[in-house]
């Protein structure tokens, strides 16, 4: 790719909102710095000035010296291009590993890390489908529905986090996860009547794993454990665990056993009290039948 882009309108700030580095995520500032300066370096040893990549990038110099100074996240796209421009043989396109997980909110990536590691995993959702399950389209709409909305640069970069936990779906070996959904949510149309469809095949696909059971809590049951909100328990291999439920323990994360054990109780009663795995999965297909 050659350095003269000619008279070409170059990308400032403002067409790229969202790409900021969050200040208080110290792992994501380590990254963007270390990929910053071996950008800086690779351009500096090979002569060619911020302005002259800019150009053969699409960005405006300040754009350049913003990243190299690790306060911008680089696009993919950017640095497959910038590794081009500088001839580094790939090894500026390499990172775009580490700077996608950046993308992710912190928050979002210690969840996956501990999901990443569990050996069980027990999920109890009452308002919505679980974000393991959600299916690109569901994701976006229910995330494009927030209010204050999301800029179309962070709901893209939400989207991307959630469809990137599901890699827990494909781990080998591959963990024991369980669901318990409420019935009410899987009869919201989020995105559309497509949409919604394609969700609940995407329902019907999950269930079907040999490692995954999917129950449904129908509306019309007695009053149950998890009326206060959602339950998460996570099993690890060295036999620790950590649970959060919505209505217990202000709503933390504990790992005492014997709050977990109050966790465990609500969540097997909930269990008890929910559709068969059997006869979940034949009421999501009495759903799709229902369109």
């Amino acid at each position: 790719m050659s350095v003269d882009g000619g008279a070409q309108r170059l990308k400032t700030e403002a067409d790229e909102p969202g790409w900021e580095v969050d200040p208080d995520d110290e792992w994501g500032l380590a990254v963007i710095a270390t990929v910053g300066r071996q950008l800086r370096l690779r351009r500096e040893a090979v002569g060619i000035r911020a302005a002259e990549l800019g150009v053969a990038t699409g960005y405006g110099e300040d754009m350049i010296y913003k990243i190299e100074g690790g306060k911008r996240i680089p696009r993919p796209e950017f640095l497959d291009n910038a590794d081009e421009v500088l001839g580094a043989g790939g090894l500026i396109a390499a990172m775009k590993e580490d700077v996608a997980k950046v993308r992710y909110p912190k928050k979002v990536r210690a969840l996956a890390k501990l999901e990443a590691k569990a050996v069980e995993i027990g999920v109890y959702e009452c308002n919505s489908i679980h974000g393991l399950l959600q299916n690109p389209e569901h994701a976006r709409a229910a995330i494009e529905a927030a209010q204050p909305p999301y800029s179309p640069d962070d709901v893209e970069r939400m989207v991307a986090a959630r469809l990137a936990r599901q890699s827990v779906f494909e781990r080998d070996p591959a963990p024991s996860i369980h669901f318990v959904l409420e019935e009410a949510p899987l009869r919201r149309q989020v995105g559309g009547t497509m949409v919604w469809r394609r969700q609940l095949e995407r329902l019907l696909e999950v269930g079907g794993l040999r490692h995954v059971t999917l129950q449904v809590m129908p509306t019309n049951t007695e009053a149950h454990p998890g009326l206060d909100g959602r339950i998460e328990l996570l099993k690890f291999p060295d036999g620790t665990a950590v649970g959060r439920s919505d209505g217990a323990f202000s709503g933390r994360p504990v790992t005492d056993p014997k709050q977990l054990r109050i966790l465990e109780l609500r969540y097997g009663t909930i269990r008890a009290q929910a559709f068969s795995p059997r006869e979940s999965l034949a009421f999501i297909e009495q759903l799709l039948g229902e369109t």
